[in-house]
This record gives structure tokens, sequence and C-alpha cells, in this order.
């Protein structure tokens, strides 16, 4: 590694950082603020800047996403968000997560993450060619847990170079193999494939391959969520283990993490990885209270808020300017049919508000809620049409049709969600078959 004593390194303390992020990306997300390809699963350009700007202390590198790319990513492996063609949208796992302890969280993140990346983190190291050949790369998800567990090998507490972990990797046995074979690193190249061959001699030693794929797992994901503070430079000449390999000339750096120095596993990073079965969270990065709510139902900022606080506030009410925002029953009735209920906005409001809530805020809340209450989505359900009355009477009535059938009107029986294979072999019992229209 090349000396970067004379470079001013910058470290990040990412565990209360994390914390206010998942908050403000799960409220893009629930906002409709983010778009992924339908194809790759990874965040548009747009997305990315999206993201960025809701970050409570930005991305690490002002020019190059890392922690804002990670987010979208780590929201559909956690199954937190899915996609309805390009845009990304709460499940319903991800939409009670909005009402869940960070911690947790980010702790189930990080279990689905080895399982269900929706990527292969050495996609990101996009100066090593070649990945696509056929039988070129092992599979991902053993190199995944491998590097997860490296995170045991990091004391609490305690500063650990890069290069020192990548020793203790090996030490430990903890190899995150990334070619499938010996003719599979012959198809990984740097340049040009026959000259810039990562299977010559010197040229797949384990910083270039396996020590690239762990940095881009410990610094794109560990770190966005917490479980590891960072020490950094900028990547550009941070490393120069690569410079004697052909095709190497003209390149800066072999990946965007290779300014990564030193790593220190946070009490997050404890919690998630199950090695302690406590967790106490940090003071928050912004403070809490810093919202004026109003008889007029005006809500006024009166500190900085966290991008989290605002995207609910968006989401809820309608903002008049660049610090205050008004309560309509018609907005809260958008964000009911979101499916935002106005009690959880209550609560924000009542965690948040410098005092308590006016009678007239109370009232308009309270109201809206028992609206949202009187009329419910129960999906979308299959509707079975007889010819005449008598054949819906007798379905209606029968004995195994009955807990799976409402009747509608005279002709008309309205099927459960989760009936249907039953009614199709009742019926067929009673002589009839669920035909369709003609």
């Amino acid at each position: 590694m090349g000396s970067v004593d004379d470079i001013t390194s910058t470290i990040r303390h990412t565990e209360p950082e994390a914390l206010a992020n998942l908050a403000a990306v799960l409220q893009l997300c629930a906002a409709g603020k983010l778009r992924c390809s339908e194809k790759t699963q990874r965040p548009s350009a747009a997305t990315v800047r999206t993201v960025t700007e809701s970050l409570v202390a930005g991305d690490f590198y002002p020019d190059d996403a890392i922690v804002s790319y990670a987010w979208p990513l780590l929201l559909q492996a956690g199954g937190l968000a899915r996609l309805d063609g390009p845009r990304l949208e709460l499940t319903p796992r991800g939409r009670a997560a909005l009402g869940k302890p960070a911690h947790e969280v980010i702790r189930g993140l990080w279990e689905r993450w080895p399982r269900h990346a929706p990527i292969d983190e050495l996609s990101r190291v996009e100066e090593i060619k070649g990945q696509r050949s056929a039988a070129a790369l092992s599979a991902a998800g053993p190199r995944r847990q491998t590097v997860a567990a490296a995170l045991e090998l990091c004391p609490p507490g305690e500063w650990v170079t890069v290069d020192d972990l990548f020793g203790r990797m090996r030490h430990a046995d903890l190899n995150p193999a990334v070619a499938r074979s010996e003719r599979g690193l012959w198809k990984l190249y740097l340049g040009e494939p026959e000259y810039g061959s990562l299977g010559y001699d010197g040229h797949h030693d384990w910083p270039i391959l396996e020590g690239r794929y762990t940095l881009a797992v410990l610094f794109e994901y560990a770190a966005t969520l917490g479980l590891l503070d960072v020490e950094y430079v900028a990547a550009a000449h941070a490393r120069d283990d690569f410079r004697h390999m052909w095709g190497a000339d003209w390149t800066d750096a072999l990946s965007r993490y290779d300014g990564l120095l030193t790593v220190r596993r946070t009490p997050l990073g404890a919690y998630a990885t199950a090695l302690t079965s406590a967790y106490t969270p940090p003071p928050a990065v912004i403070p809490g209270r810093g919202i004026e709510v109003l008889a007029n139902f005006d809500v006024v900022a009166t500190a900085e808020l966290a991008a989290a606080d605002r995207l609910i506030l968006d989401a809820y009410a309608t903002r008049t300017s660049d610090r205050v925002w008004t309560l309509t029953a018609a907005g809260l009735l958008a964000a009911v049919d979101a499916g935002r209920p106005p009690a959880d906005f209550a609560a924000f409001l009542a965690d948040r508000a410098v005092h308590e809530l006016p009678s007239t805020v109370r009232t308009l809340l309270d109201d809206v809620g028992a609206r949202a209450r009187q009329v419910r989505d129960l999906g979308m359900r299959r509707v079975i049409e007889c010819t005449d009355a008598t054949v819906a009477t007798l379905l209606a009535r029968d004995r195994t049709l009955r807990p799976y059938c409402t009747r509608i009107g005279d002709r008309h029986l309205l099927l459960a969600p989760n009936g249907e294979a039953k009614v199709r072999t009742a019926l067929r019992k009673l002589g009839y078959a669920l035909g369709v229209e003609a």
C-alpha cells in the first residue's frame, strides 16, 4: 500500500448516521421518490442524487455514490421495498419498519444481505473486466457470508487497518474466493483480455481480488448500515498493489473503495452480527424537537429538521414556505389513501412539537382517523356469477362453501382471497365447474 501519511484522512462515525438515514430512505420510498432499473434493480442516477440530498451527513465522497447507491439495494434485499415497474415501493414489511426501532431494522437488513442481495458487489469494481464471462466468478452468497464473518475479527472499539484485517481473514481461513476456478481467473482482466488477464502470476494476489471484494462489502454496505466506523482518503493513488499489472498505467485506483484505510466495529455492528443481544442507540444526529404546531393548522419548523422529518410533513401536509406546512382534511385523507395512518402522524407531531398539540389540530386528526376507519379496502376479490338466484342460494348455503363465499345480490357470490382452490373443489362435488365468460 502506498504512503498516505501526507494526506488528510476523513473519519466517519457511521452509527448515528445510519439510524437517521434509514428513516429518511424509508420515507423517500413511501413518497414514491426512488426508482431502479427493472432489469438490474440498481438505483437510477436521479435516485442516487435524491438519496444523497437526504443523508444526514452526505455520502462518503462528494463525487462518487457509495452510501446513496447502497440504500435502495439494501431495502430490496431486506424485503422492505419492491419494484412496481421502475418505482420502488414499500412492502408491508417496509411500512411496518417505519414504526420499529431503527437498530432492529438494520439488524434485519444485514442478516438478509448475504442471501438476498440483488447484485454481486464485485461488479462495482469496474476496472476488473470479464466478470460476466461464463464460469468466471464464484457464487456471491458464500463470499458475502465470509466477509460478514470478518466483522468478528474487529475487536470492539479498536481501529483495524484494512491490510491488517486482510491478514486476520487469511489467518482465520476466511477466504471470499472470487474466481470460480483457475480457468475463471484467466477470464478476468484489466484493460485488455490477453495481456491484462489476472491469470498471470502476481496478477491475482489476495488484495487484488479477495481484498477488493472485501472492501466493497465493508465500505458500501457494512459502513452504510453503521456497523463500522471508517477512516478513508480519496481513492486515487491510495493503494499501489496493482501498479505492476499490465493495463494499470493510466488507472488512478482499482476501485472506488481503495481509499478505505481503517475500520472500527460499532456497538450497532456487534448487535447486527449477534455478538451482543442488547443495544442502546446513541444520541440522535439532529435534535428531535424542532416543530411548532399552531392552532390555525400551520406546522412551523423552528430548528433544522432531518430529511426524514421533512418528508413526513410533505406527505401529510401542504408546504406553504420553506419552514411552514399547513394541515387540511383533504391532505390528511390523501395520506390515508397512500397508506399513511393519521395516528402515526399524530405521534410524530407529539414527539417533535415544542408544545402540546392545540385542540383544533387534535380534533382534526381524530376526525380524519375516524373517517379512515369507516371505509376499508379489503383487497382484490373474485366474483362468481350464477345463471339464476336458485343456483346462487344453493351454493351460498352449502356447508363447505359457506366460509369462503359471501352472497351479493340475487346471483353473485364474493370469494374469500384464500378460498378459490377449496371453492373449485366443492363446486365439482356439487356438480358444477367454475367457468369463464364465453
